[in-house]
């Protein structure tokens, strides 16, 4: 078949390459040039024209003749001239759903998939480890392996990854799950919801919430967060409860350099090596390998010889008896969770620009880190994506700390901050980064840490 596929944004590319893996004829046209695209971007659509897919770029008048069906992303307006040229013909319409079903159809093997708004690629990640410790040929896409993750899946597909392996573990985040909304998920689980995102769905948490709630509706045993209960009980009840220090179905137990699971079924303690939200995520983690019949001994020997992933509570080594933790929180309820785990420790905080991935209330950042016995607060003022240094932001979020106990800075440069922290600290200290640049360009962003790191080290020794 021939396919028009309209605009090469995040739903289209992936809808796009599939379709011609599947050796239709498509094309994708766009009003922008490839040039107006992110980097990443771009390399995804030239990837894509050098498997066969004929890229119609900065066409502002484009035709629908000669196509037998078309693929038009939701977000297309329908006063759109191509959309109201598509609603004159009688082009075939693929529709997400059927796009869904297409790409389960491939996937021969369970699904395992996990959402939220926080913990979702850390449990993906501690999931990971469950199975491939127990044995499994893991296929595993997550936000660590494409920040699209729906193009991560279909990369797999394309290049035989899918066919490669026993099980399959997604990293479900709301763009996927719009896309991918049929899929036959074996054990899918919710970590939490918080307001994030709300500016894709008209400034509603509900429609947020009933986006995420999606994957209980492809999911044949669903397994929630505690938190989540109140959403999750109104449309389901056969769920499963997971949550540290309450009784739920899989119970987590925080202890010195441990974590204890308890179940109905059974009861068992491993050695932990991670900190904070780690603790939580990995009973989720857990609940997922037990519920589907991995071996708790397979557990605990995975949970022993777990050493987290990048960017999440990352430590990243001691620096004049400083120990440097790296952390992507930028989320208000995100952030909470690792100045909590810190609390009774002295702290320096340097932050990046926190509208890296889309514009954040820096007020809001300032007002919860003035709740804390913080010694000194460095914010950065240096836009990775508009590559343009935007010290208001960083101003923003100082002005809004009341706490008289902290001191404020104000820099131009991500690396610039961390060269400080050693101005403003002393042995025994943590140096801890919160912000989400570390998340969208993570080795750009620990190179110039690491940098900023190494000559304040030697500078302020």
């Amino acid at each position: 078949m021939n396919y028009l596929v309209v605009g090469a944004g995040n739903a289209s590319r992936p809808v796009a390459r599939l379709l011609n893996h599947l050796g239709h004829d498509v094309v994708v046209t766009d009003l922008k040039d490839i040039s107006e695209f992110k980097i990443e971007f771009q390399r995804s659509l030239i990837e894509m024209e050098k498997e066969g897919v004929t890229l119609d770029m900065a066409n502002k008048n484009p035709s629908v003749d000669g196509f037998d069906a078309v693929y038009m992303p939701p977000t297309l307006p329908k006063s759109a001239p191509i959309a109201q040229k598509i609603a004159e013909s009688d082009l075939k319409i693929l529709t997400n759903e059927e796009f869904s079903k297409i790409v389960n159809d491939l996937i021969p093997v369970d699904i395992i998939g996990i959402t939220g708004t926080m913990g979702k690629t850390t449990t993906t990640f501690i999931t990971t480890s469950l199975f491939k410790q127990a044995g499994y040929k893991v296929w595993s896409c997550s936000s660590l392996v494409n920040n699209l993750v729906s193009e991560a899946i279909i990369d797999g597909i394309v290049k035989g990854k899918v066919n490669e392996c026993d099980i399959a573990i997604f990293e479900l985040p709301h763009g996927t799950i719009g896309l991918l909304n049929k899929l036959d998920i074996k054990i899918g689980l919710l970590t939490n919801v918080a307001e994030d995102h709300l500016s894709e769905f008209g400034g509603s948490l509900e429609k947020y919430q009933q986006r995420k709630l999606v994957l209980q509706a492809m999911s044949e045993t669903f397994i929630s967060n505690n938190s989540c209960r109140d959403i999750i009980e109104t449309v389901r009840d056969d769920a499963i409860f997971y949550a540290l220090d309450e009784d739920v179905d899989f119970k987590g137990v925080v202890g010195d350099k441990s974590l204890t699971i308890k179940s109905k079924d059974e009861e068992f303690t491993t050695p932990f090596n991670m900190m904070s939200y780690f603790f939580e995520n990995s009973v989720g983690a857990s609940a997922i390998a037990l519920t589907y019949g991995v071996d708790k001994s397979d557990v605990i020997d995975a949970l022993t010889e777990f050493k987290g992933l990048p960017a999440h509570m990352e430590d990243v080594g001691d620096y004049n008896g400083r120990k440097v933790i790296l952390d992507s929180a930028f989320l208000y309820d995100g952030m909470k969770i690792t100045l909590d785990y810190f609390k009774d420790e002295s702290v320096v905080l340097f932050l990046d620009h926190f509208d890296t991935l889309s514009v954040r209330d820096k007020a809001e950042v300032g007002q919860l880190v003035s709740e804390y016995d913080l010694k000194v607060v460095i914010a950065s003022g240096f836009n990775e994506v508009t590559q343009c240094v935007e010290m208001e932001a960083a101003h923003e979020i100082l002005d809004a700390i009341t706490n008289p106990d902290i001191e404020k800075v104000a820099v131009e440069t991500i690396e610039k901050a961390a060269e400080l922290t050693f101005k403003y600290s002393k042995p025994g200290d943590i140096i801890l980064h919160m912000g989400p640049l570390i998340a969208y360009d993570r080795l750009t962003t620990v190179d110039k840490i690491t940098k900023g790191l190494e000559i304040g080290s030697k500078k302020y020794e």
